[in-house]
């Protein structure tokens, strides 16, 4: 990996990180992922001039992508909607590879070594410790009567959904930029295709009040979803110049960012203990990638 595609990636993870907190902070999520959405099918069409169709033998991966990122959009709208955003993040980031992985192991016969084996404990251990401090507000806000138990059951669940929607669609789109033979060509069209479908539900459940609804939040989500086309367009042209798994690995470090967001700016509790069990989940992540 050159130090131009390293740098590319480590700004994905930061602008990745900070369109989700964008979202989060965004109170109705329906409007929050529809101007995302709405704002990245803007920006594929800006694109489609300067980019050639997409080869035949991708349009397969664009149309499973573009699928698969809306159902990863709508578990990510639930997780934000009933949880703090520095647990949600992390927790959904997170699951990913750790799943990939020991799938890996259990259904392909993919043995982890012992650098691999020491990073999914690491990596399982950041996981459970993230997961925890939130149980742990929540329980203590039932003890106050404000409530929680249920609702962050929920939450951990509707994130770690996500999380494996995020590993299905970095393996699809793995290998359909490479089959692209363009990856502005894919990335324009994939943002178009995925973009529009959260506006159009949108436009069916709010009917004629959905514009006087977006206006007050319109600049905000639409600078969230040009950070979500520059985040995923930098790590989809940084897969076709380095390997896969350095890729995933670095990329990963949005779950520091997203972490650290959470305490920061959304004054969220634990926030030291979540910034130090995802810092836990990335060094995990990097061992099992890297490792080999």
């Amino acid at each position: 990996m050159t130090p131009l595609v390293a740098a590319a990636v480590l700004i994905a993870a930061v602008t990745h990180a900070s369109w989700n907190a964008i979202a989060h902070g965004i109170r109705d999520q329906l409007l929050a992922f529809t101007l995302v959405g709405g704002g990245g099918a803007l920006c594929g069409l800006a694109l489609l001039p300067f980019a050639p169709l997409p080869a035949a033998d991708a349009w397969p991966y664009l149309l499973a992508s573009a699928a698969i990122h809306v159902v990863y959009q709508l578990l990510l709208m639930r997780s934000f909607h009933l949880g703090d955003f520095g647990q949600m993040y992390p927790i959904a980031r997170g699951t990913a590879p750790l799943v990939v992985t020991v799938a890996a192991a259990v259904f392909v016969g993919e043995r982890p070594d012992r650098w691999q084996a020491a990073g999914i404990a690491l990596a399982s251990a950041g996981l459970v410790g993230v997961a925890l401090w939130g149980i742990r507000g929540a329980r203590h806000a039932e003890r106050e009567g404000n409530g929680g138990g249920a609702p962050q059951w929920l939450a951990l669940t509707a994130a770690i959904a996500t999380g494996l929607s995020i590993a299905a669609y970095t393996v699809v789109d793995g290998l359909g930029v490479r089959a692209s033979g363009s990856p502005p060509a894919y990335i324009a069209w994939l943002m178009i295709l995925e973009g529009f479908a959260i506006p159009v539900c949108a436009l069916a459940i709010r009917r004629g009040a959905l514009l006087q609804q977006l206006r007050p939040v319109a600049a905000r989500g639409l600078l969230g979803g040009l950070l979500s086309v520059t985040a995923y367009g930098l790590v989809l042209w940084a897969q076709t110049r380095a390997e896969l798994a350095p890729i995933a690995a670095l990329r990963e470090s949005s779950i520091i960012v997203g972490a650290a967001i959470g305490a920061l700016f959304f004054k969220e509790g634990f926030g030291g203990p979540r910034i130090a069990a995802a810092g836990l989940m990335v060094a995990g992540i990097g061992l099992m990638l890297h490792a080999g």
